[in-house]
């Protein structure tokens, strides 16, 4: 029986943290659902499609070098029960550092008594990533800063080119 893991997040865009985070997950499960959160309340820089797209190129290299199975998937409600549909046991978090721990430990609980049969699992970002966030992706992007470090390239690319569309309106 394979194992699933679902990794939740936005990732919009999806950093070079987050590819750590997925090469990762693949020695502990054999399917990794990446599941991009969709919220109505939020305005991404990128579309649910073009997220999608780039996580599958990224996620094409990995699995071709190390095996196993990335897909990609929307959702929307209480993580615990979107895992449970998707037919995931684990659910894998990044944690950059005391900050993302003290809020992720207060999710574990609330969704342990929510489904016990559901483990979360927290992988500690690499050091060369635990400062890297979409959110400072956007931001140094939208000042006009290289974001080549913290992302892949097609990923620079393309959220460089979004800037100087909105620039342009």
């Amino acid at each position: 029986m394979a194992r699933v893991g679902l990794y939740p997040g936005t990732f919009d865009p999806i950093t070079n943290g987050h590819i750590d985070v997925i090469r990762r997950s693949l020695r502990l499960v054999d399917h990794l659902i990446v599941g991009i959160g969709i919220n109505a309340s939020k305005a991404p820089m990128l579309s649910f499609e073009e997220r999608k797209a780039l996580i599958e190129a990224e996620a094409a290299a990995i699995t071709s070098a190390t095996g196993g199975k990335v897909s990609v998937e929307s959702f929307e409600g209480l993580l615990v029960q979107v895992a449970a549909r998707l037919g995931a046991s684990v659910i894998i978090r990044g944690l950059r550092g005391s900050v993302d721990y003290e809020y992720e430990a207060q999710m574990v609980g609330m969704n342990r008594v929510m489904n016990p049969e559901i483990e979360t699992v927290f992988l500690a970002a690499s050091p060369e990533t635990q400062f890297v966030s979409s959110t400072l992706v956007r931001q140094i992007a939208g000042m006009g800063g290289d974001i080549g470090p913290f992302v892949p390239k097609a990923v620079a690319a393309k959220i460089t080119a979004r800037v100087a569309e909105n620039k342009a309106r």
